[in-house]
């Protein structure tokens, strides 16, 4: 029996890749050895694995068959360019189709705003005309979407800025509760000071009589009765 035929498509297996890459590059390069020895020809191959690593042969120095091919390859380009037919100054079929199209548009484009009607039959007019009504009804129709659009936003504009207003409104009397606080609470504190002041005045004056009452070889008590006293005689006198 006969070797079966493989079907030459990527192996998914990696490792079936790699077993068949090692055997068909060592065949390669063995063939290409052959070919330059019974042939006597100039051979270099080169070969880079899926992973990246560089496999090479050449039968003499293989920057020389690489220089020899650049060489070569440059001749050929300048060949192909030399025999190409020059038809850059001949209009092209393509071209002048593109052309008429549009060269036809242009004239759509004039008739649609009124002009060059010369020529027209009536249906032709009367389905110019219905094109123009529908482009009209299809305009106003875009004009009213793009004002409702336009309001809606002015709509949300709006009301940001009311929110803005209602809480700066509500920072300002925020702060004007704030002060009323402090007012009240410095005219308190003012109040309470007066207090303490006058409870000084006080103090102060029954030392001051303590103090005399005690030079003198009177008592506070005395002194503070005498008083009285007096008060009470000069109510009586009134009287």
């Amino acid at each position: 029996m006969g070797r079966g035929k493989i079907e030459i498509k990527k192996i998914e297996n990696v490792n079936s890749r790699q077993v068949t890459f090692s055997k068909r590059r060592g065949g390669l390069l063995k063939k290409a050895r052959e070919l330059s020895i019974l042939c006597d020809a100039q051979v270099a191959v080169i070969i880079f694995s899926g992973t990246g690593k560089l496999y090479e042969f050449a039968s003499s120095r293989m920057e020389q068959i690489l220089a020899r091919y650049s060489r070569n390859h440059e001749r050929l380009e300048l060949a192909v360019v030399d025999h190409a037919p020059n038809h850059q100054n001949e209009p092209t079929a393509d071209l002048i189709a593109l052309k008429d199209e549009i060269e036809k548009l242009h004239m759509v484009n004039r008739r649609m705003i009124g002009k060059e009607l010369e020529g027209l039959s009536y249906n032709d007019l009367h389905n110019l005309e219905q094109q123009l009504t529908e482009g009209i009804l299809s305009v106003k129709d875009r004009k009213e979407k793009v004002l409702r659009e336009q309001l809606e936003k002015s709509k949300v504009q709006e009301k940001k800025v009311l929110e803005q207003n209602e809480a700066l409104l509500d920072k300002i009397e925020e702060l004007r509760r704030h002060a009323r606080v402090t007012s009240n609470e410095s005219r308190v504190f003012g109040s309470k000071e007066a207090c303490s002041s006058s409870m000084l005045d006080c103090i102060s004056e029954k030392e001051g009589l303590s103090d005399t009452s005690l030079r003198l070889g009177f008592s506070s008590v005395d002194i503070c009765g005498k008083r009285k006293i007096d008060k009470v005689d000069e109510t009586t006198n009134d009287n």
